[in-house]
């Protein structure tokens, strides 16, 4: 009797052990798995990176993406006879939109930006031209 409580107790301790050692295997393949999605997905932004540094790619994508026309080009748009034009219409992305930030936290920001020491322009730029940037 009392090697079969040392068996059964012996066997809830290692089953115990067994499960965590189970779950905890499970949580390592999940990271692995999400780890090479992430590297993935880091590759694609670098691609989509040096592309941009591409000057044919760059003209594409406004060509397709605002409907740009290169100098000396004619750029044309069907229309339908109920108004609507007709085919891919390129148009811009929605605005971003702004934060709602509680007042305090605008306030705040007001009186962060006051105490900071003014940008001076410099010499060869007019001074106009320095206020309508900021």
């Amino acid at each position: 009797m009392v090697l079969l409580s040392v068996v059964l107790l012996l066997v809830a301790s290692y089953t115990s052990a067994l499960h965590a050692w189970w779950e905890q295997r499970g949580e390592i393949q999940s990271a692995k798995a999400e780890i090479v999605m992430r590297r993935e997905a880091i590759n694609q932004l670098k691609d989509t990176k040096a592309r941009f540094n591409d000057p044919a790619y760059i003209k594409q994508q406004a060509r397709e993406r605002f409907g740009w026309v290169m100098p000396g080009e004619v750029g044309y748009r069907v229309i339908g006879s109920d108004g609507s034009v007709q085919g891919e219409v390129p148009t811009l992305g929605a605005p971003p939109t702004t934060q709602n930030r509680p007042w305090y936290d605008t306030l705040w920001g007001s009186v962060e930006q006051a105490g900071e020491k003014p940008k001076k322009a410099k010499p060869t730029e007019n001074p106009d031209e320095v206020l309508k940037k900021q």
